[in-house]
């Protein structure tokens, strides 16, 4: 989908958050953006190892469970 906008999309997209917002309050909104796809990338990319740990060694997490158990 964002594919299909191009460079005059764009353009015109910034153009409209810089009159919207106003050239004190973008930068702002620029870091907010930049950190909350920071901090989702790094939960998507912790869940997927914790994953790929379970997946790849079934032994180590069953031997866990026995040791909760006792």
């Amino acid at each position: 989908m964002i594919s299909n906008i191009g460079i005059p999309g764009l353009i015109l997209i910034l153009v409209l958050a810089l009159i919207v917002f106003g050239p004190k309050k973008l930068p702002e909104l620029g870091r907010a953006v930049g950190q909350t796809l920071r901090e989702f990338k790094r939960s998507t990319k912790g869940l997927i190892e914790e994953e790929l740990e379970v997946e790849l060694d079934p032994l180590s997490s069953q031997k866990q469970l026995e040791k909760k158990d006792m």
